[in-house]
C-alpha cells in the first residue's frame, strides 16, 4: 500500500460543509490513522467498503481519448463527503484509503503525443506500471474481506481491478462492464480500450458481459472475436434495448447476471455509457442515469458482487459552473452499491 496518498481526517474535514442539525458522511466516514498500517488497520476495521481514487488519464492519452478524468477523485470525494449520513445510508460503513500516487506519472506524459509511436510506446509503458500497482491495491483490501470502491481514472484500471480480485479469490473472476465500448479490443499495448482482453488473454477473466453497447462504435474485428467465445464473452446494445425495443432492460439485466452470477464478479462502469457526462468519449445518446442506478442496484445485491468501479468521468471537460455534477453522480452510484449490497 506503500503507492497510497492516504486521505486523513483532516483532508475529510477540510471538504465536509458542517450543518448545524444535519450529520454528513465527512463526520463519519473512517480514515487511517496516521501512525497506522493500512493493512493492519483495514484489517481490524468493522467497516465494509474501502475507497480508493485513482487520479489518471494516461490510458485514456494511450487510446487517442481526451485527457481530463484524472479530475473525477477530488471532485467525487467533496460529494461524497457532504452525502447525508442517515437511516437509509451511512458513512461509518466507508473507510476513505486515499489515492493512488500517480503524480510523477501524470508529469511525464505532459508533453507525450499519442500519434508519435514513441511517445505511445511510452504511455502503454506508464499504464503496465499502474496496472502493477492497482491490482496490489485491489487484491489487498478483498483479501481483507473488504469490498473496494474504486474511482478512476481511465477504464485501462479494468485490468488492475481484475487481476487484484482474481488473485486474491486465488481464480478467475467475471465482470458485468456498463459501457458504450467493449474495451475488448487487441492487445496491441495497454490502454484504456483495452483491459478486459488483457485481464482474459491472461487469465485472470473469466466471463465477461457487456451490457449496451453502442451499435455505431463497436467494430467488426471486435464482434467477430467475441462471437468465438461467446461462451466466455457476451454482450446486448444500446440500440436493440432503448431504441427498437427488442429487448427488455429488466430482463438483460437477469440474463447477464444469470451468466456470470455463478462467480464471483466485478461491476464496472463507464460514464461514457450516459448522454451529457463530460468525458473522454461523451455521448449524446444512451442508457438514463435512473437505468444506470438501476442497473448498479440490481447487480450490488448478488453475494457475487466483489468491487465496484467507476471511471472515465471527467469534471474538467464540463462546464465551469457545473463541474462539480459528475462527483455528484458517483455519489449518488456510491450510495446505490452500499444499499443494495448490504440487504
Amino acid at each position: 500500500m506503500e503507492k497510497i496518498i492516504p486521505f486523513t481526517i483532516n483532508d475529510l474535514a477540510k471538504i465536509t460543509n458542517h450543518r448545524s442539525g444535519e450529520i454528513k458522511f465527512g463526520e463519519k466516514m473512517i480514515t487511517v490513522p496516521k501512525e497506522a498500517d493500512p493493512i493492519a488497520f483495514l484489517k481490524t476495521c468493522d467497516a465494509k467498503y474501502v475507497l480508493v481514487g485513482i487520479p489518471e488519464d494516461i490510458g485514456i492519452r494511450a487510446n487517442f481519448g481526451r485527457p481530463g478524468a484524472a479530475s473525477a477523485w477530488d471532485s467525487a470525494i467533496k460529494s461524497i463527503a457532504n452525502i447525508q449520513h442517515n437511516r437509509f445510508c451511512k458513512g461509518s460503513q466507508l473507510v476513505v484509503l486515499g489515492q493512488l500516487n500517480v503524480t510523477e506519472e501524470m508529469k511525464e506524459v505532459e508533453h507525450l503525443d499519442f500519434n508519435d509511436i514513441d511517445d505511445r510506446s511510452k504511455l502503454s509503458q506508464l499504464v503496465e506500471k499502474i496496472d502493477k500497482d492497482v491490482s496490489h491495491i485491489i487484491f489487498n483490501i478483498i483479501k481483507l474481506g473488504k469490498t473496494p470502491i474504486v474511482i478512476g481514472g481511465g477504464h485501462n484500471n479494468a485490468y488492475g481491478n481484475i487481476k487484484g480480485a482474481a488473485l486474491a479469490k486465488g481464480k478467475p473472476v467475471n465482470a458485468i462492464n456498463f459501457d458504450a465500448h467493449s474495451d475488448f479490443r487487441i492487445l496491441e499495448g495497454r490502454h484504456s480500450g483495452n483491459g478486459f482482453s488483457y485481464a482474459f488473454e491472461e487469465g485472470f477473466l473469466k466471463k465477461y458481459f457487456i451490457f449496451g453497447l453502442h451499435e455505431n462504435y463497436t467494430s467488426k474485428s471486435v464482434l467477430d472475436i467475441i462471437k468465438k467465445i461467446e461462451d466466455r464473452v457476451r454482450y446486448n446494445t444500446y440500440d436493440s434495448v432503448n431504441i427498437r425495443k427488442e429487448k427488455d432492460f429488466n430482463q438483460e439485466m437477469a440474463q447477464a447476471l444469470e451468466f456470470i452470477n455463478d462467480d464471483f464478479y466485478g461491476i464496472e462502469i463507464d460514464l461514457d455509457a450516459i448522454p451529457n457526462i463530460a468525458c473522454s468519449a461523451m455521448t449524446l445518446s444512451g442508457f438514463s442515469v435512473e437505468q444506470l442506478r438501476q442497473f448498479i442496484s440490481f447487480f450490488a445485491k448478488n453475494k457475487n458482487a466483489t468491487y465496484l468501479h467507476i471511471c472515465e468521468g471527467a469534471p474538467d471537460l464540463g462546464e465551469d459552473k457545473n463541474n462539480h455534477l459528475i462527483g455528484k453522480l458517483i455519489g449518488y452510484l456510491i450510495t446505490d452499491f452500499i444499499k443494495s449490497n448490504n440487504q
